[in-house]
């Protein structure tokens, strides 16, 4: 899910499907030996989801400013619009099959807008301070007309009148065999009188060329690694629905699929766990930086990270030549 990172709590991690390379620059840190945690109330990461293992693999740094460090970031109109129409074909099946049409789902937009802003207040300045035309008001209407369409254009790829999913908005968690625990946040579970499982996610963005599918693939077979942990069943299909560019595109994983991404998984979590150990987490420069809301403590940008607020255990330490590297 792009817009919600998995509605994880902080200081867990999670994956896509893109694996760079770790590049750059050491990040600034002591030059060996212990550094006390700078606040008792951050801890190690201890699982992984989609979203975080995604910033991992984009940026180790990144992970480390949002899953460690916790640093606050600016809610985007992009994300928050993603958030609310999720929330909107959620809530459309609590109404009788007959009634999920798409007027009843654009009368749901204001509403669910203002239960957002309930939860998150913040919200609120999306629009205050932008510049652009009209005023903030007017903004807001634009916004939400944008979030409309996209319901809307979701009733041209599925007809709601004849699903009844098992299961929405459905939170998920299975530890693997070596420990590492596994989470996250599935949109639609449908399950068919056969007892088959098909994973639906929606996508407010427009499709990817074929080059860049494979990070929402990564994540759609992570789902199916953990459900099948969970059940024991093999999903049938992966479906994501692009509701930017009105597509549907599917997978059908056989169990080699789960394997590999269980692989993959592990090689992901031992970089993360290096690199909690000896707080060494390096950025790496690509166009997203763009986006980045860290750039001022970033050292690819002249910033210097904010004191790692975990225990480290540097190579040529006592400890570490003990055989003591782990901080938790």
């Amino acid at each position: 899910m792009e817009t919600r990172t998995d509605a994880e709590p902080a200081g867990t991690a999670g994956g896509t499907g893109v694996e760079p390379p770790v590049t750059g620059a050491r990040q600034a840190g002591p030059a060996a030996g212990e550094v006390a945690a700078a606040g008792p109330e951050r801890r190690p990461p201890v699982s992984l989801s989609p979203s975080r293992a995604s910033d991992f693999m984009q940026c180790p740094l990144l992970y480390r400013f949002r899953v460690i460090d916790r640093l606050p970031e600016k809610p985007s109109q992009a994300a928050t619009r993603g958030t609310l129409v999720h929330a909107v074909l959620e809530r459309l099946f609590d109404a009788p099959a007959a009634e999920r049409t798409a007027p009843r789902a654009r009368e749901l937009l204001p509403g669910e807008w203002e239960r957002l802003l309930a939860e998150r207040p913040e919200l609120a300045g999306l629009f205050a301070d932008e510049e652009g035309e009209g005023t903030p008001g007017e903004r807001l209407e634009r916004w939400l007309g944008e979030a409309g369409r996209l319901v809307e254009r979701w009733f041209t790829l599925e007809d709601p009148t004849r699903l009844e999913p098992a299961e929405r908005e459905l939170f998920v968690e299975a530890e693997l065999e070596s420990g590492l625990r596994l989470r996250g946040i599935i949109d639609r579970v449908d399950v068919a009188p056969t007892g088959e499982v098909r994973i639906v996610d929606y996508k407010t963005g427009k499709a990817p060329r074929p080059q860049y599918a494979e990070g929402a693939l990564f994540q759609m077979t992570f789902y199916a690694l953990v459900v099948w942990r969970l059940k024991g069943v093999l999903p049938r299909r992966l479906q994501l629905v692009y509701l930017g560019s009105g597509e549907v595109r599917t997978y059908d994983p056989v169990m080699a699929d789960l394997e590999r991404v269980e692989r993959r998984l592990l090689a992901l979590w031992e970089a993360i766990q290096e690199a909690t150990r000896t707080g060494d987490w390096r950025p790496r420069p690509s166009k997203l930086c763009g986006w980045c809301d860290h750039q001022a403590v970033c050292p690819e940008f002249g910033g210097t990270p904010p004191p790692y607020p975990l225990r480290v255990r540097l190579p040529g330490s006592r400890e570490a030549e003990q055989g003591r590297m782990s901080p938790y």
